[in-house]
């Protein structure tokens, strides 16, 4: 990759979009933590997008369990806690949740949503993922899968953003 002009961005195009690509920047995107009720499941379910044990901690009274898995550079931090509260059920649909402040979900890329679909119901998940829709924000589809906790992550195919 060449190095950024002056100004450390480039400028990327996403079919004939252009949007700035900061290069250089002190902070990047590190990690995204949810909180489970049953790590273990978790892991489970969270391997079949990729992602692999990494670290843990378990409180030595027994109240929390941490788990970090990892997919390349992107980590998944796992809270467990003892005495942990359900989430409300509106948080389950994007249509009750989005107006609602706060974390949403996090999002995956793919280069074809086409195969991710075909892979995840390869895998038994197929009950767990929702249709595919077109972005609202450009030309690209995506559709979610559900962990088991009815937490929401977003497949997004890549394949249509890409210049």
């Amino acid at each position: 990759m060449k190095a950024p002009p002056p100004g450390g961005f480039f400028i990327v195009r996403y079919n004939s979009e252009v949007s700035p690509c900061y290069h250089g920047s002190m902070y990047s995107f590190r990690h995204v933590a949810i909180s489970v009720s049953d790590v273990d499941q978790s892991i489970a379910f969270y391997h079949h997008l990729g992602f692999e044990p990494w670290r843990d901690y378990q409180a030595d009274d027994g109240s929390l369990a941490i788990t970090h898995l990892r997919n390349g550079h992107m980590v998944l931090e796992l809270f467990q806690y003892k005495n942990s509260q359900p989430a409300p059920d509106f948080i389950h649909d994007t249509d009750t949740d989005l107006p609602v402040i706060g974390t949403k979900h996090f999002g995956l890329g793919v280069d074809s949503l086409e195969e991710a679909r075909a892979d995840l119901t390869a895998k038994g998940l197929a009950d767990r993922l929702g249709p595919s829709k077109p972005a609202r924000t450009g030309p690209m589809s995506y559709f979610f899968v559900t962990d088991p906790d009815g937490i929401l992550v977003e497949i997004w195919g890549d394949e249509q953003a890409k210049p």
